[in-house]
């Protein structure tokens, strides 16, 4: 990185407009990405009165050399950026310039620095607008310290406009929780009237990632979170996202990274909203922290004054790789992958015990846990438990034929059997079960009987499990109607008298260039005038539906992305419906052979986790969870 030097007035008008510092939130930003950008390993920030009367940023980067100082506090002043070609490939998260100009006219700031090769550290203070930088000697560290007192002393009017302390915190805390996701290699802590809030250490490892990202985000989210890593054609995504029943009332836990910086695109929410689109409940949000990593220069990030927003030179592409990932990666999950593994169960139990020192512990609704599917938390029993529930349930099916043979899959229209043997309990499962080997056991376990005509119990290794079984088949059956429909393709039919629908001149022009694409959706649209098409041919699933507003949805989401699903989500709608109607229904009599064969299904069907409305369709109670409920061991 260059000597910080002014820039040319040319390119500083080619520049947008500086950062407004709108609340202490907005410095805390600034200053943060100035000392990552120095290359910090560690940044302390100590905040009073919510950040209106103290911010003070410690960081051990490369630090200011002498003669930088004052020119640090001029606008258009920066050592990121030389020339307009630059702004092409930005690999930095500030780049400005006028930060600390912007701040300084509007608070008291001091920075002290020490560059790396120099043996004495400097100071300069500024108060005010119009006050001259004034530069002395200071003992300091190897990195810089930036003090900004009383924001918008001199500024009354700005001042007011402030919310109280603890609201203007909790912004200044979001910030904080922003930058530890995005840089796991530097370490932060935060302190607010000289208590510690976060005190996190470098993460290098995948297990300490994890531990951050519970810190900030809480334990319950890692627990109902699964791993995201997919590389193709120069895009790279990776991180967490939470499971559909893990939703949210609020997008309150959504974090989304393009090359280490924080963003909020239309973009990105659109292609993670579909892939959330079949498993996640009505109104709620999904949880994810996400990270997509790619060229700088197939990105824009100089789109936005507070640069939350980018602009990619291959939208769709990048929105085609977004949805695919995530869309994939959810329907990957099986009840099997739910299980946490005795290092996560660790991983958990300690940031637990971590985060419930600076923060009161969160469960149950307010924790994101939906409709009371719990947190997957199994402690395995001792073979002698195992033994006597095995015992149990070979009593309960003694003289029960065919055990090894009577077992099936489910008919998706019917409810029915096919001729599956290998869903029902076998001998030799039995005895695995009596030898204590629970890794054998399916992960949705084996059936012991049905409560009311409308719940399965099952047990497992683990304890029990309680399966919704309508819900259960109706996502089978959903999947497996969207697999035959997709593999038949879309089965379009000409209109005996066509749709005539008023247009604007955008959209008919849209309708013109991506005719191929609407072809490909079943749609066969005519632009018979300036503002006029005329629909000559629908998708066949949907010649019932509202056929002109699906059509201006399509050119809709097509001027915007792109690329439109409105087709592939109605034709959804159909199947989903066709599904539910065709699903078993409650108070149904099934057969333990029956009840098995569903189970098994669920384990081998992609999102089995959720019905077609977003509900889960299984929780679960281990021995442990048990014991607690009847005071056993105490």
């Amino acid at each position: 990185m260059s000597r910080i030097q002014l820039l040319s007035p040319r390119l500083s008008n080619q520049i947008a407009a500086g950062e407004v510092v709108e609340r202490p939130a907005s410095v805390v930003k600034e200053l943060l990405e100035n000392s990552i950008d120095a290359g910090a390993s560690r940044v302390d920030i100590d905040i009073e009165q919510g950040g209106v009367k103290l911010i003070r940023i410690r960081d051990d980067g490369r630090g200011v050399v002498k003669d930088d100082l004052s020119l640090a506090l001029s606008r258009h002043a920066t050592s990121k950026i030389l020339e307009l070609d630059d702004l092409e490939s930005v690999e930095t998260l500030g780049f400005r310039g006028e930060a600390l100009a912007s701040i300084s006219s509007v608070s008291r700031l001091t920075m002290t620095s020490r560059y790396e090769d120099n043996d004495q550290g400097w100071q300069v203070s500024v108060e005010g607008q119009e006050m001259t930088p004034s530069v002395k000697p200071a003992a300091h560290n190897v990195g810089t310290t930036l003090e900004v007192r009383d924001l918008f002393f001199n500024t009354p009017a700005r001042r007011k406009f402030l919310r109280k302390e603890k609201t203007e915190f909790g912004h200044l805390e979001e910030v904080v929780k922003r930058i530890a996701l995005s840089r796991f290699d530097v370490g932060i802590s935060l302190k607010h009237n000289q208590r510690v809030i976060h005190s996190l250490r470098p993460a290098d490892t995948e297990q300490e990632q994890a531990r951050r990202v519970a810190s900030v985000c809480g334990p319950a989210f890692i627990q109902n979170a699964v791993t995201v890593n997919v590389e193709l054609a120069g895009l790279k995504l990776w991180g967490w996202v939470g499971l559909p029943t893990f939703s949210r009332s609020q997008t309150d836990l959504q974090y989304f990274f393009v090359n280490g910086r924080v963003i909020r695109d239309k973009l990105v929410a659109h292609a993670i909203r579909q892939a959330y689109r079949d498993v996640l409940y009505s109104g709620r949000h999904p949880a994810f922290v996400l990270y997509l990593e790619l060229d700088p220069a197939t990105v824009d990030v100089n789109v936005h004054p507070t640069k939350h927003e980018v602009r990619f030179r291959d939208s769709r592409m990048v929105h085609d790789f977004l949805f695919r990932s995530l869309h994939r990666a959810l329907a990957e999950v099986t009840p099997d992958d739910q299980k946490p593994t005795a290092s996560t169960e660790g991983l958990t139990s300690s940031v637990e015990n971590a985060y419930a020192s600076v923060s009161p512990k969160v469960t149950g609704a307010s924790a994101g846990v939906f409709a009371g599917q719990n947190a997957m938390s199994f402690s395995a029993p001792s073979s002698g438990q195992v033994q006597e529930q095995v015992r149990l349930y070979g009593e309960l099916h003694q003289g029960t034929e065919n055990l090894s043979g009577g077992g099936g899959s489910f008919d998706p229209g019917t409810g029915a059997l096919s001729g599956v043997s290998s869903s029902s309990v076998s001998r030799e499962e039995i005895n695995v079960m009596t030898a204590g080997e629970s890794k054998d056991v399916p992960p949705l376990g084996f059936a012991i009987a049905q409560l009311h005509g409308v719940y399965i119990l099952s047990q497992n290794a683990e304890g029990l499990i309680v399966v919704d079984m309508h819900a259960a088949h109706e996502r089978i059956t959903y999947e497996r109607m969207k697999v035959s429909y997709k593999e038949q393709g879309i089965q379009a039919q000409p209109l005996l008298v066509p749709i005539s629908m008023v247009v604007s001149s955008k959209e008919a022009d849209c309708a013109e260039q991506y005719d191929e694409v609407f072809k490909s959706f079943g749609l066969t649209l005519e632009r018979i005038g300036p503002e006029t098409l005329a629909i000559r041919q629908v998708p066949v699933l949907l010649r019932n539906a509202n056929i002109e507003q699906l059509v201006s949805d399509v050119l809709s989401d097509v001027i915007e992305y792109g690329i439109s699903d409105r087709i592939a989500a109605q034709a959804n709608e159909v199947l989903a419906t066709m599904a539910c109607h065709g699903a078993v229904r409650a108070n149904r009599q099934l057969t333990i052979p029956e009840m098995n064969a569903l189970l098994r299904d669920m384990e081998a069907t992609e999102r089995s986790g959720q019905c077609n409305h977003g509900r889960p369709t299984w929780t679960s109670l281990s021995m442990g969870d048990l014991d607690k409920l009847f005071l056993r061991g105490r």
